[in-house]
């Protein structure tokens, strides 16, 4: 009959992995703290700012050099207005749109594959001020390559502009709403 095995092993087993839970936890634990008596660090010479997140259209070999993964129409939607405000963000209105509004115009975009924009068609443009259906064009037009639709090929994705007196606007996609 063999002999049971020696307890000493049995303790070495689980000291070992104790020890290793005690590493996995310290591991894991916040950066220590700073002494707050030691005299602070001469600030950094100023860099250059960072590039914003979108600052303009990514170019590739055939379209745009970024993809949108949505499955549908609807949901492209998003991508698009997220493109435009990014590459707009000084024309973007802040807060609430006022309750009167100079002009609202709804717009289809035609993307092409790669992300270029093909064609638009207003579903109702604001015909009382001209320059706003010129300026919502130019915008989207400067605006190509759009994230390129992967998974749908191409896209017709349709937005509601919403236009202020001051030339600034919100998409109806990511509008703050309206007082």
């Amino acid at each position: 009959m063999p002999a049971p095995e020696p307890a000493p092993r049995r303790h070495y087993l689980l000291a070992l992995l104790s020890s290793i839970g005690a590493a996995l936890v310290a591991a894991c634990k916040s950066s220590p703290t700073v002494d707050v008596s030691l005299p602070a660090p001469a600030p950094a010479p100023l860099a250059a700012p960072e590039p914003a997140l979108i600052a303009g259209p990514v170019t590739g070999p055939s379209g745009s050099a970024r993809a949108s993964g949505a499955a549908t129409p609807r949901a492209y939607r998003a991508d698009g207005a997220s493109h435009l405000y990014g590459l707009n963000a000084d024309r973007i209105y802040k807060g609430k749109m006022p309750p009167l509004l100079y002009a609202i115009g709804v717009l289809d975009i035609h993307i092409s594959r790669t992300g270029v924009v093909t064609h638009i068609d207003w579903t109702r443009a604001p015909k009382h001020a001209p320059e706003v259906i010129a300026e919502i064009a130019r915008i989207v037009q400067n605006a190509s390559p759009f994230p390129a639709p992967t998974r749908l090929g191409k896209v017709v994705y349709t937005d509601t502009w919403l236009w202020h007196k001051s030339g600034k606007f919100q998409l109806d996609t990511l509008t703050e709403g309206q007082n």
